[in-house]
């Protein structure tokens, strides 16, 4: 009996356990037929939620408006994290105090460590104190005050403080970085510092990303090969390349480089000028200039164009020189310098002016090589020629020859001019002022001898193979003329046109530069001296 009413039991437990199943089935086959659609909670991207504490205090009479939290306290507000040992939260006000092992986590780029956090719901502003690490990528930001405002993700410290990425180091009194545009503003005594060079400022802009400094303010950027001074432009750090503009200044191995617009290349040494460049060369006493130009500080290699000048300041007077292209530049193997003027050469000293087509000087044996219609004035002597060569001794003009078509002239008075003329002629000076000329092959000469008062005797026509001539104090001293000489002496007033001039004469008056702005005037060649000489004389 009791084993078969156990059966019965054990019958009607099963019968029951199947229903209950079948039950459960049906209605989760219900479900999956009507589903019902609930929509996730969404979170206010303003509020700060409390997501752990291994403690929570709450006193109202202590602390009515916070809860004290400790041990392994995180707070979240939208995607960043906050963690510390211990905190007071001020839930109403969205607001929290956090306190040791303080840290901030915004996905796996920022990361902010720091003792003491101060965040204020109201200006979404969190404040950092102590030991403070700011972290996004190769970016580290150093301080020990720093505000981190929410909104638009930059973070700044006031109180000094240094960045540094992989690239440079900056500290500065007041910064500021921008994880989302890696753009950051430096100012009070500003130092980017990196292993080639240093740059001081009190205002600087660093993208971290481009590695790009953008110079805001008077800066100075000094290395051991140079130094720059700038107010504006842009210096990338990575690359060594920038532009500089509002006159900045690059300063290397006695010489300096200023311009409106300065690109400057600082591992080949290149610097490109545009508008107003002027190089100072103070060991040789050069200034080169041009509203276009370049200056290579690794070679010395210097060129200047649109309205090119030179100056010349090495003694008292300078000299100075204009034409359409100016270079300069170290002629290999002994490193001679040269020096070269195309086009339109002008060029104007106290003591000496000149004009051609173009012109060469060299260094190494100061030598000034003249081409193409070559002039040169001597207070009131004219010295023409195929080709003029200058001795130049410390910036003083030696002597100058003439190898070919030599022609020298001097006024003397109204129409009446000395002159000579001959194959080749060598001019020497002393002390800025014409000295001695000697004439070699098919030597001519006319000259009016004076009188004590200088009153003009007359005439005195003479031709021969040679001649020497001696002045002092511009006038002639003495004539030598050889081998058997051949001449005639006309008296003043029985001189007739024809005879007033050698068949080489020309006067170019009209050419000669009369000041240092003079140079830069373009004057137009007048060949027809001499008949406008002689009509001046009939009359």
């Amino acid at each position: 009996m009791g084993h078969q009413k156990r059966i019965r039991d054990e019958k009607r437990r099963h019968k029951i356990l199947v229903g209950i199943l079948c039950l459960l089935t049906l209605g989760m086959w219900a479900a999956s037929g009507t589903p019902e659609k609930k929509l996730p909670k969404q979170d206010d991207p303003d509020k700060v939620y409390l997501v752990n504490s291994d403690e929570l205090t709450f006193d109202k009479e202590q602390s009515a408006d916070y809860r004290v939290l400790r041990g392994n306290v995180v707070f979240r507000k939208d995607s960043m994290y906050m963690y510390c040992d211990s905190a007071y939260f001020y839930e109403k006000d969205n607001s929290l105090d956090a306190f040791s092992n303080v840290r901030m986590e915004q996905g796996d780029t920022l990361f902010i460590y720091g003792d003491v956090l101060y965040y204020r719901g109201d200006e979404q502003i969190a404040r950092l104190r102590n030991n403070v690490r700011m972290e996004n990528r190769d970016v580290t930001l150093f301080t020990d005050s720093l505000n981190y405002e929410m909104i638009p993700n930059i973070g700044y410290y006031f109180d000094g403080g240094k960045l540094v990425d992989s690239q440079n180091e900056l500290t500065s009194v007041y910064g500021q970085y921008s994880p989302d545009t890696k753009q950051s503003v430096f100012n009070f005594d500003v130092q980017l510092v990196n292993e080639k060079y240093t740059l001081y400022s009190d205002t600087l802009e660093y993208n971290t990303q481009t590695k790009i400094a953008d110079i805001v303010g008077p800066s100075t950027i000094v290395s051991d090969s140079n130094i720059i001074y700038s107010s504006a432009g842009w210096y990338n750090t990575e690359t060594d390349k920038s532009m500089l503009l509002d006159r900045s200044l690059v300063m290397s191995k006695g010489q300096s480089l200023t311009g409106d617009t300065i690109f400057y290349d600082r591992r080949s040494g290149f610097g490109e000028v545009f508008g107003n460049m002027v190089l100072n060369d103070s060991i040789r006493s050069v200034i080169m200039e041009g509203q276009y130009g370049f200056y290579n500080e690794r070679t010395e290699y210097s060129f200047a164009t649109d309205s090119a000048r030179l100056l010349e300041f090495s003694r008292g007077d300078t000299l100075y020189l204009h034409a359409d292209t100016l270079k300069s530049h170290l002629v290999l193997p002994d490193s001679t310098r040269l020096l070269q003027a195309y086009h339109g050469v002008r060029f104007f000293r106290i003591d000496a002016q000149g004009v051609c087509d173009s012109m060469e000087f060299t260094s190494v044996d100061s030598l000034l090589h003249m081409y193409k219609l070559p002039i040169i004035w001597n207070e009131n002597y004219q010295i023409t020629g195929d080709t003029i060569r200058i001795h130049m001794n410390d910036s003083t003009v030696d002597w100058a020859l003439i190898p070919g078509s030599a022609f020298a002239a001097q006024h003397k008075d109204s129409v009446f001019y000395d002159q000579v003329s001959g194959k080749e002629l060598k001019a020497w000076f002393e002390q800025g002022q014409l000295r001695q000329i000697d004439v070699n092959g098919n030597a001519q000469t006319i000259f009016y001898p004076q009188e004590r008062d200088s009153t003009l005797t007359g005439l005195n026509k003479a031709e021969s193979g040679f001649l020497r001539m001696y002045l002092k104090n511009q006038q002639m001293e003495k004539i030598i003329i050889w081998p058997q000489p051949q001449g005639s002496m006309t008296p003043l007033d029985l001189i007739k046109p024809e005879q007033l001039y050698l068949p080489a004469y020309k006067w170019y008056s009209d050419l000669r530069p009369v000041s240092p702005e003079d140079i830069f005037r373009k004057p137009e060649v007048k060949i027809e001296v001499v008949e406008e000489k002689k009509h001046r004389f009939n009359h």
